[in-house]
């Protein structure tokens, strides 16, 4: 049974992303002003192509989830079984 998480705790979010191959990044030129982007994490081996993201550190990831008060609502493994990527940012309640 497929079903999903939601977290806003930085370890949780580091080891999740790691143990399925994602790095952090944004979205190159969404940057402005003191915003540093649009927040994704990104996993390499699933993807062709990422010219349109920049990978950043998990630090400066961090700083941009907290400041905008987000959660991650992620999956562990798909419907299947196997594992998943999905993911997305929503706002904390």
């Amino acid at each position: 049974m497929s079903s999903s998480k939601q977290t806003h705790n930085h370890a949780t979010i580091k080891a999740w992303a790691e143990k399925h191959g994602g790095v952090p990044a944004i979205v190159a030129d969404t940057a402005k002003g003191d915003n540093d982007g649009v927040l994704r994490i990104h996993f390499p081996k699933h993807s062709e192509n990422k010219s349109d993201l920049k990978e950043i550190d998990w630090d400066t990831f961090f700083e941009n989830f907290d400041s905008n008060k987000l959660d991650l609502l992620y999956q562990e493994e798909k419907i299947d079984g196997e594992e998943s990527t999905f993911h997305k940012f929503i706002n904390r309640e």
